[in-house]
């Protein structure tokens, strides 16, 4: 099945002409501001087939002209992408590999499990082993013993590069903290191979690529200056966490606190990226600044958007001056004046906002985001781990099950992974005492084991399968308590477990048929008028976005059925982003009284209040912290541009079927 099937907003939104200019001179024109040649493609599968025709023409090039190609290889998690296509072309007879000479850009340093794949091990896998290279030209770091060894071994590895002619291409992906090949932030740009201390964001990807918990503090790397030594460098990057990285890098300045950056110097350079991923670029998010606009509502919308912050006015007070010194004549044009314009984006906006998401009844729904009828209606509501919904829609929930609409909640996953070791002791201890007064039978011989494992390991280990389940039971009988609170009877309810997550130690396998089966399942015994799910795609950890891919499959498949046909379906985030303004489809305000009942639903997570491993982001705050912070911030902008005044706001945009 397609993996890489997910609800592209920018799709939808953003012209072609854009990223996929007519000619030359309309490339020279939409690109002036970035510094580095860039190829934007619709999603991830075309991307990856798009640099492996790149790297396929390099290498038939250079073994003709020089008869070996030496090229610097990646292990980032884009990249592998690319492998799996060059190794299409190589059973297509497009490329051949025999005098291709191989040397990994990187390889995990000190303090890495050897029972564990390495990252040549992981290039392997996807590329070398299902090629024809020959097995002697392909160069790695020797494992590292002693810290002591290190400096030899770079420079060695570094004259081994030279013997062999120098790096004709390197391949590599950008990170979503502007590292390539774990040059970290703060690297030079003359830096040379040597070993690198990983950052928090490196080393959850590398726990990510191997499934661990324990991933290395170290890794040995290439340098910039390898880096940028190499006659040809393609760098690659996926989906909309890379989008402020990629940004840095192409139209910002060269620092080393985005070392990427330093690919501007280069004078053969290509970066491929897909449209989440180049959605910050001035030619995607503010087109009007480099070429005349194919105007519709969404771009109109956003311009005055971004018109109003750049002024500090409310919408209606903008003038025809400020659409004229701010680049935005071509609206006044169009509008024949500036207020025009404002009235226009102004209810545009206004009709965002309703206290009615499941739709006012016998009202006029024209300008309204949902429906009137059919009253009440059945909401299927899907949320990736249990406190996804509370967290990102909390309020929404309260207002649809208050109006009388028949609310349903689909948990994902357990999210066991998200549960404190002394959560689940605390929990064990108290089971143990009440089963221990009323039955002292299996059920307590069963929690009394767990208690000793995780008092004699002092851990729980993710391959426990009896621990996993107690974590699970807390997340879930939490959220149990949290929609109680919104008002949720409990039989409508339903713990999914879809196997991507419940299968896998780490909660992060493959989407299957499986998974998708069971999204499919209940949609059809509930046949719901309106469908909620999310789209946190920037989930680090990847959970939401599997879910979110399993729930896309879903929708797609069954898009057919007469019930689909009269059946609205919405995105929400929440956890890890927001809605920018522009893209706001229902804006679902919250009272004071309402936005204080959206946290007491969320405080019912013990577990995740305080210290949840692996939810912490950089600021020190926890996602559902982030989350309130962003309702607060959302209703704030809204009132910036002249709207009404809330305490916070919850944002959706609704899923459009694909072609």
């Amino acid at each position: 099945m397609k993996t890489e099937l997910k609800a592209n907003i920018k799709r939808h939104q953003v012209s072609r002409r854009y990223y996929c200019p007519e000619n030359e001179i309309e490339l020279a024109s939409i690109t002036r501001y970035e510094k580095v040649p860039t190829t934007i493609v619709d999603n991830a599968e075309l991307g990856a087939r798009e640099a492996a025709l790149a790297v396929a023409e390099v290498i038939n090039a250079c073994v003709k002209r020089k008869g070996r190609c030496v090229i610097g290889f990646g292990a980032g998690r884009y990249v592998l992408q690319v492998y799996d296509e060059l190794v299409k072309l190589y059973f297509a007879d497009k490329v051949s590999f025999a005098d291709v000479v191989a040397f990994n850009l990187c390889e995990l340093g000190v303090g890495y499990d050897e029972g564990r794949l390495n990252l040549n091990d992981l290039v392997d896998q996807r590329l070398f082993s299902k090629v024809d290279i020959e097995r002697q030209h392909i160069h790695t770091f020797t494992r590292l013993e002693d810290i002591e060894d290190v400096h030899s071994m770079c420079k060695a590895y570094e004259r081994e590069m030279i013997d062999a002619g120098g790096l004709d291409l390197v391949l590599c992906d950008l990170n979503n903290d502007g590292s390539i090949a774990y040059n970290e932030p703060g690297s030079s740009r003359n830096s040379s191979c040597r070993l690198m201390l990983l950052g928090d964001e490196s080393r959850t990807r590398v726990a990510e690529a191997f499934q661990s918990d324990n991933a290395p503090k170290t890794a040995l790397t290439l340098g910039i200056g390898n880096i940028l030594a190499a006659d040809r460098i393609i760098c690659v990057a996926w989906d909309e966490d890379s989008a402020a990285a990629l940004f840095n890098t192409i139209e910002g300045k060269m620092s080393d606190q985005v070392p990427a950056s330093f690919l501007q110097l280069h004078s053969d350079v290509r970066i491929i990226a897909d449209l989440d991923a180049a959605s910050r670029l001035t030619r995607i998010s503010y087109p009007w600044k480099v070429t005349s606009c194919e105007w519709n509502n969404h771009l109109i919308r956003r311009a005055i958007v971004w018109l109003g912050e750049q002024t500090g006015k409310p919408v209606l007070k903008l003038t025809n001056k400020d659409y004229n010194d701010y680049g935005l004549s071509e609206l006044v044009a169009l509008y024949n004046s500036a207020y025009n314009v404002n009235i226009k984006i102004f209810n545009d906006l206004q009709h965002t906002i309703t206290g009615w998401p499941g739709g006012k009844p016998d009202a006029d729904d024209t300008y309204r985001p949902e429906r009137a009828t059919p009253y009440p209606k059945r909401v299927l509501i899907f949320s990736p781990h249990p406190d996804d919904v509370v967290v990102s829609m909390g309020g929404t929930v309260n207002r649809l099950v208050r109006q009388g609409h028949e609310v349903h909640i689909a948990f994902q996953t357990d999210a066991d992974v998200a549960v404190n070791d002394d959560d689940l002791l605390r929990s064990l201890l108290l089971a143990e005492r009440c089963t221990k007064r009323f039955e002292e039978g299996s059920t307590f011989n069963f929690i009394k084991e767990a208690i000793d494992k995780l008092l004699d390991r002092g851990g729980a280990s993710v391959d426990d399968n009896q621990l996993r389940y107690f974590k699970g039971s807390i997340m879930l009988s939490e959220a149990m308590m949290a929609c109680r609170q919104m008002g949720v009877k409990r039989s409508n309810l339903y713990d999914l477990q879809m196997p991507f997550y419940s299968d896998d130690p780490h909660g992060k396998g493959r989407v299957t048929d499986a998974d998708v089966s069971v999204i499919q399942e209940l949609i059809m015994r509930l046949k719901p008028h309106q469908i909620f799910f999310d789209n946190d795609l920037v989930d680090p950890h990847e959970t939401h976005v599997r879910a979110h891919i399993a729930v896309v499959h879903a929708l797609e498949n069954l898009k057919g059925e007469d019930f689909m046909r009269d059946c609205r379906v919405w995105m929400y985030r929440g956890q890890w982003g927001q809605w920018d303004v522009d893209q706001v489809e229902m804006a679902v305000p919250m009272s004071p009284e309402e936005f204080g009942d959206k946290r007491e639903a969320i405080l019912k997570f013990h577990s995740q209040i305080h210290d949840a491993p692996f939810r912490t982001s950089a600021d020190g705050k926890l996602p559902w912290q982030r989350s309130i912070e962003r309702n607060r911030d959302l209703a704030e902008k809204y009132q910036q541009l002249g709207l009404a005044t809330y305490e916070a706001i919850e944002a959706f945009v609704q899923y459009r079927f694909m072609d």
